[in-house]
């Protein structure tokens, strides 16, 4: 007889990630949450972060207990749900601009859909092919239709728009249809073809063209293009090895922008210090060890897939985040997985680590 027991290291390091993302935000929002209350309270978005990690931590426990093979069988509804959760954002009324067209609204109810087709698209490449491995490596029958799928979709989040977000999602497909056995050489010789068309989508949008100007040329203009990244800069050059102490950060007083969200590495950075924010480093390597490790060991090819897919969306997406922060890479505008502030993204990203953790179940199955 088999007993099943989730990877409890992985629990653990993601509920951690997501509790001092709550801790973290509380001091970086004040300012902002004073502001847009009209000096009413200083914690309504530490409040508004409390209640998306009680609703992600029972879709956690709900995903848990759901045998993940159930995904497989509605896999193609998944991709159909991202189609029309990403139309939506685009349907007057219904669709909220704030200075981008990414989210849902439906009364108080705020929702951002390109989060959940993260996980919906993970889902669906890692049935389709898991289901048609003869094919994988087959230009017409496997590379070309991956190629569609992923441009479709790319195509509906870069008219929102949202680049990062876009990229994060190319990036989950590719780490699926790499395992899943294709042909490395297509994969090869489309990189020009990315990076081309990589350099348009830069090129034709002026807000992408700033920021990449800023990236390669940060001392620039300090206070306009070069700003954002400066003042992250500076805020994580202030910290030091042990930080200015907790709630002691000067950046988010209006200095840093989305201090709370995209930035909130910066203040960690700038409140803790270097040796406190190289450990939250550290438990996002944690979590990559332990997510690459169930993909490794569990026994079929759709777990498998999925627990790579899943993985490498919060590890990329982590990565993503902090290099544009130490100005490694362009301003992105994606959000560090479990920390930053953002319902959407921290309810899904704790589905994701429900599913991930079922998968690991079977993974980690020991006879009695």
């Amino acid at each position: 007889m088999f007993k099943s027991k989730p990877d409890y290291i992985l629990s653990l390091s993601v509920f951690a990630l997501s509790v001092f993302g709550v801790i973290m935000i509380s001091s970086a929002s004040i300012v902002k949450s004073y502001e847009v209350t009209g000096g009413a309270s200083n914690n309504l978005y530490l409040y508004r972060q409390l209640v998306a990690l009680g609703i992600g931590i029972l879709a956690w426990i709900l995903v848990q207990r759901i045998d993940y093979h159930v995904y497989k069988k509605y896999s193609l509804w998944f991709l159909v749900a991202s189609f029309i959760l990403l139309g939506l954002v685009f349907i007057p009324g219904l669709g909220r601009d704030y200075g981008a067209t990414r989210w849902i609204g439906i009364g108080g109810f705020i929702f951002q859909p390109s989060e959940l087709v993260k996980l919906f698209i993970a889902i669906y490449l890692a049935a389709w092919l898991s289901r048609s491995k003869e094919n994988n490596k087959s230009f017409w029958k496997g590379f070309v239709p991956f190629v569609i799928i992923m441009a479709a979709i790319g195509a509906l989040i870069l008219k929102e728009p949202d680049l990062g977000t876009a990229v994060v999602i190319f990036a989950i497909g590719l780490s699926i249809f790499f395992v899943a056995g294709s042909n490395i050489w297509y994969l090869f010789a489309s990189v020009p073809g990315f990076l081309v068309v990589l350099w348009f989508l830069i090129r034709m949008a002026p807000y992408r063209w700033t920021r990449f100007m800023a990236y390669l040329n940060p001392e620039k203009d300090v206070l306009g293009i070069g700003y954002h990244i400066n003042q992250a800069i500076l805020a994580i050059g202030s910290g030091g090895l042990w930080g200015l102490g907790f709630g002691a950060s000067k950046q988010k007083y209006n200095f840093l922008p989305e201090a709370a969200s995209d930035s909130i590495f910066a203040i960690i950075c700038e409140e803790l210090g270097f040796i406190r924010a190289l450990l939250v480093i550290l438990v996002y390597v944690l979590i990559a060890i332990r997510g690459y490790s169930i993909a490794k060991k569990v026994p079929d090819d759709f777990g498998r897939l999925l627990a790579i897919g899943i993985t490498t969306w919060f590890i990329f997406q982590a990565l993503v985040n902090l290099s544009a922060m130490l100005g490694l890479l362009p301003l992105t505008g994606v959000p560090l997985p479990f920390v930053s502030y953002g319902g959407s993204s921290l309810v899904i990203s704790l589905m994701g680590v429900g599913i991930l953790l079922n998968i690991s179940k079977h993974a980690n199955r020991v006879r009695e």
